[in-house]
Order: C-alpha cells, then sequence, then structure tokens
C-alpha cells in the first residue's frame, strides 16, 4: 500500500505543477482555446495541461522503475508517446494538416504492435475466438487509432476526460492488483494520479483545457492498458472497454449516426450525446455529475464481476446496455 501512495504523490505532484507553469505560460506560448462551432466555453481558455498530465505520468513511472518493477515495453510505448505529444503539441499551436495528425496515429499503433500487444483474440464471457494473423494486426490499428481519435472528440467538456481517465485507469490498476500484476497496476495508477492532478484546473469552469497535447496520448494509453489487459492475461479486453464504455460509446454511436446522414465528420459539431444533453439542460455541472456516476458505475461493475460466472458478466453488460439505451433515448427525443 505504501508504493501505491508513493505512486500517487510522485504522479500527482509534478503533474499539479506542470499545468500550473502551462496555465502561466500559455498565452505566451500562444497556446490559447478560442470558441468554435464544437465548443461548450463561451471566451478564450488557456490550453495544453496536458503537458503536466505527461510529465506527471513520467515521473511515476519512472519512480516504479527505480523501486525495483520493470515495466515492460516501456521503451516503444514512451515512443510511441513522445511522437503524438510532440505532432498535437504542434497541432494545438500551429494547426498542423489532418495527414500530420494520421500519420502519427498510424507510427504510434505500429509501436504497440512492435511492443507485442497485437490483438490475438477476440474475447466475450465464455468464449473466445482466436484471430488470424492478419486481421490481428489490422484490428490492432484501426483500434489504436479509434481510441486516439475518440478521446480527442470526448474532450469537450470541462471535466469530462480528465474524470474519464481518473477514474477508468484507476479502475485498470485495481484489475492489476487483483491479478497480481503489480507492474501493470502502478503503471496504471500513475496515469490516473496525473490526470487527477490536472483535473483540478479543469473542474467547470475550467481554467485550463488539456488541448490534443492530452487527449491525444490518454487516448493512445486507453487503447494500450487495454491490450496490456488482454496481452497479459490480467483481463478480457471486453472488461476493460466495460470501464471505458461512457467514452466509446458515446463516441462510436456518434460517428456512426454522423456518417448515416453522410455529414462531413471531421469537421466541429457538438452532436455528441454529452454536448447535447449539456446544450439542453444548460448545465454542465450537471451533466459531469451522470457522467461520473455512470463512468464510476461501469468501473465498479467491472472491478465486481471480474471473476465471475459468465451468466453474471452476460447480465451486467445486458444491464449496462440498458442503462445506455435509455440514457441515448432520454437525450434523443428531450
Amino acid at each position: 500500500m505504501a508504493e501505491w501512495f508513493a505512486i500517487v504523490v510522485i504522479s500527482l505532484a509534478p503533474a499539479l505543477a506542470g499545468v500550473a507553469l502551462v496555465l502561466w505560460l500559455a498565452p505566451s506560448l500562444g497556446l490559447v482555446d478560442h470558441p468554435n462551432e464544437r465548443s461548450l466555453h463561451q471566451k478564450p481558455v488557456p490550453r495544453g495541461g496536458g503537458l503536466g498530465v505527461l510529465g506527471g505520468i513520467a515521473c511515476g513511472w519512472l519512480a516504479a522503475a527505480l523501486t525495483g518493477y520493470e515495466l515492460p515495453r516501456a521503451g516503444w510505448l514512451l515512443a510511441g508517446l513522445a511522437i503524438l505529444a510532440l505532432v498535437s503539441l504542434l497541432d494545438d499551436r500551429y494547426g498542423l494538416a489532418p495527414g500530420w495528425r494520421f500519420a502519427s496515429h498510424f507510427v504510434a499503433a505500429v509501436l504497440v504492435l512492435a511492443a507485442g500487444l497485437g490483438l490475438a483474440v477476440l474475447a466475450m464471457p465464455g468464449a473466445v475466438l482466436a484471430l488470424p494473423a492478419w486481421l490481428g494486426v489490422l484490428l490492432t490499428l484501426l483500434g489504436v487509432g479509434w481510441c486516439i481519435n475518440l478521446y480527442n472528440f470526448m474532450d469537450g467538456m470541462d471535466g469530462l476526460a480528465a474524470g474519464m481517465a481518473v477514474i477508468g485507469f484507476a479502475a485498470l490498476a485495481v484489475l492489476g492488483l487483483l491479478s497480481g500484476d503489480m507492474e501493470f497496476a502502478l503503471a496504471a495508477l500513475a496515469v490516473s494520479a496525473a490526470a487527477g492532478g490536472f483535473l483540478c484546473f479543469n473542474l467547470p469552469p475550467a481554467r485550463i483545457f488539456l488541448g490534443d497535447v492530452g487527449s491525444v496520448p490518454l487516448g493512445f494509453l486507453m487503447a494500450v492498458f487495454l491490450l496490456w489487459l488482454e496481452a497479459d492475461g490480467i483481463a478480457p479486453l471486453w472488461l476493460g472497454l466495460l470501464i471505458f464504455a461512457p467514452f466509446a460509446l458515446d463516441a462510436t454511436v456518434t460517428l456512426l449516426r454522423r456518417l448515416w446522414r453522410r455529414e462531413a465528420v471531421w469537421q466541429a459539431h457538438r452532436s455528441h450525446y454529452y454536448q447535447r444533453a449539456a446544450l439542453a439542460t444548460g448545465s454542465q455541472r450537471r451533466v459531469l455529475l451522470i457522467s461520473y456516476g455512470l463512468m464510476m458505475g461501469c468501473a465498479l461493475s467491472a472491478v465486481l464481476i471480474y471473476q465471475a460466472p459468465a451468466a453474471v458478466q452476460w447480465s451486467a453488460l445486458v444491464c449496462w446496455a440498458l442503462v445506455f439505451g435509455f440514457c441515448a433515448w432520454r437525450i434523443d427525443f428531450t
């Protein structure tokens, strides 16, 4: 337990200091988010707080390594994070062409494969399907790219993306602890704590935003840790997806709806469920609290059914499908 407390402090403190520094320097560096068609905020807000999150994660991972915990694949993953952070920071400052962003996403996904985290099976409660190697590679590339982008899409309301990181990666850390994989647990805990440092500045009304330099790496880490769960036998991938279901479902369903309507999916918009709920209620805080409740419910469910019989796991998934279906119905017809 002392190790957990130490990792939390070592990740949280640098994140707090780093975000405070970025908040002070952002205007002079041109890191300011001006309202657009997608925004829920009405005035310019500094961005780039993700730099503080990355600093906190790096400190936490380094502390774990120095205390004897060998973080597997750390070199590959740090290389992917560095590439994504650099390109995203340049995009935050100068606005890069989409090709540069997608190229960095592809390189990061290839590094995930190089780290040995390619998807080999598709598993659901009580059933496992082995994948051909080529299909596993394809699904891994697509999955990493989608996680990167969905996290970026969902970073559009104060406290939402950081809150998902705090809750989601904390739940992953608990799964690592239950499985006896302390390297995984401490690595996930560092991400959760660093995101918590940023969240202190991002609760509504936010003083600073993550920026792409924060949301893109967090999406990458989401993909990495979900694949890591499966690859090392910690837990099945679907259980990790349940933890992040509030993000994954909103982004995926919204994208499919926009494709169905033949809308330009690459253009800024405010048609995500969380955005429409905030606009309909006129209260970001209310929507954020409901979102936190869903996040914590999904996280707790994943931990509780971790080693439950398949029938119990299926029952939990069906219940959550009904909950999210009801939420979508209320927003669609309000």
